[in-house]
């Protein structure tokens, strides 16, 4: 970027992203029929395709596009010793206070050190309580009974706070099984739990989520330029969904702000409608994982070059890690935009549109037969038929065509058919593009075709 943006500029407000959210059934309040669970959310319709589709992309592209990379799906519930050696037990704390007047509870870290100094509430007035340290995991219990009171508890878990140790206790099992050689990488994607103080902007933080991460190692001494490497591939992936790269920065961890484990750490950050915030990491975690992991296990996890007369050595890891749930939210407030449509003395004639790159969108083509009657609408039905096995298709033939083109770009949806009477007359269907409006006439036998086209060739307008 030759200039930083400084604040958010465009027409998405996290208002605005939450009631077309909920309205096209992308995102839903949790249990919302019961007044809502804050911090959990359920997706709808279009966004578990949403969400789907941005998670194939990035699997794609963390292990078919990479020959040394594999992939793991591991368990939630983990040995709680994992914890322990990870650090999780001893470290993965936030500082809360809770106001004694309005019972609101808050992360001392987020509030004015004024008024932390004075004990003040922010919201109230009232007086706040000292700090104390809050461990972000979820405890729960195995087995049908738990441990009496006063005894130690040996039933005691906890649901996973990220996926990343997953990864280091199953390297072993990988390298051996799969016969991979350093440096190689394992990606993962599953769900993680918080318990978090505040959960708040929607879906960015949340005490329920999914995470994408891909965990490399490598022989130590060769890890800072794996880890430029891979912030330069990270880089260029959000080029590839056609992220407007001006709402993209790099964030390097201060001393005050590198976690335990990090020899090196840096953030892509987007700026959200609330501003810049951490979209995904890219971490050197030296050989900490591993080492303690060997330590709390017992377990050799050395590994043995035998391409270099046997040499052993405990692996460094450069890890990136980026939210799949906070990806999609940025990925809707990246496409969302209003524009006025047609200068027509109509002041009020403008239109709310996605501008999904086709490879996220979660419908690709949307079927309109102009009219119901006179066959159009079983010619349509037809020609869905033909696109389905290959595109995410939608059919709509209820309103004005107008009012259906409105609807379609709500939903971000890239192409749409319009179905005619000259379809039946000389097998020519309307070809209309979302982000420009523009309509060509195609045959109906080259449609397919002309799709996958513009899919490969696609470049966002604004």
């Amino acid at each position: 970027m030759s200039e930083e943006l400084t604040e958010y500029q465009g027409p998405a407000t996290m208002e605005k992203i939450t009631s077309l959210a909920k309205r096209r059934g992308f995102v839903f309040q949790s249990s919302e029929i019961y007044g809502g669970q804050s911090g959990a959310w359920d997706y709808g319709p279009l966004g578990i395709e949403l969400k789907n589709r941005i998670s194939r992309n990035w699997w794609k592209e963390m292990t078919q596009l990479h020959d040394n990379i594999v992939g793991l799906d591991a368990a939630i519930l983990m040995h709680p010793r994992t914890w322990e050696a990870s650090g999780h037990v001893e470290n993965f704390t936030d500082p809360l206070v809770d106001c004694k007047k309005c019972k609101t509870r808050f992360r001392a870290d987020q509030i004015d050190p004024k008024n932390l100094a004075e004990k003040k509430c922010p919201d109230c007035g009232g007086e706040l309580t000292d700090t104390r340290k809050f461990n972000l995991m979820f405890k729960t219990h195995i087995g049908p009974v738990e441990s009496a009171a006063g005894e130690v508890d040996n039933n005691l878990i906890y649901l996973r706070p990220e996926t990343a140790q997953g990864i280091y206790v199953n390297y072993k099992n990988i390298i051996q099984s799969n016969r991979m050689k350093i440096p190689f990488g394992i990606a993962q994607i599953g769900k993680a739990f918080r318990n978090e103080i505040v959960t708040k902007n929607f879906i960015f933080r949340t005490c329920e989520f999914e995470q994408m991460e891909m965990q490399y190692f490598v022989k130590p001494g060769t890890d800072v330029d794996t880890f430029n490497e891979w912030k330069k591939q990270r880089w260029a992936y959000y080029e590839k969904l056609g992220v407007k790269m001006d709402h993209l920065r790099w964030h390097q961890h201060g001393p005050d702000e590198l976690a335990h484990y990090a020899k090196d750490a840096y953030d892509i950050e987007y700026l959200f409608p609330m501003g810049w915030k951490e979209l995904e990491g890219v971490h050197n975690r030296s050989n900490y994982d591993l080492t303690r992991h060997t330590e709390y296990s017992g377990k050799d996890l050395q590994y043995i070059d035998q391409e270099n007369n046997n040499e052993r050595y405990i692996p460094f890891i450069i890890e990136t890690s980026a939210g799949l749930t906070r990806t999609l939210l940025m990925i809707l407030c990246d496409a969302y935009d209003e524009e006025k449509v047609a200068d027509k003395g109509n002041d009020d004639d403008w239109r709310t549109v996605l501008r999904f790159h086709p490879t996220v969108a979660p419908i690709t083509v949307a079927i309109l037969p102009l009219m119901k009657k006179d066959g159009l609408a079983e010619l349509a039905q037809d020609i869905r038929n033909e696109l389905k096995e290959d595109f995410s298709t939608d059919y709509d033939q209820g309103g004005a065509i107008g009012r259906r083109y409105r609807r379609q770009d709500e939903a971000g949806t890239p192409f749409c058919v319009t179905i005619d009477y000259e379809s039946k007359d000389n097998g020519t269907v309307t070809l209309r593009f979302r982000d420009s409006m523009e309509q060509v006439r195609v045959p109906r036998t080259e449609l397919a075709e002309r799709l996958r086209k513009e899919i490969k060739e696609y470049k966002r307008i604004k």
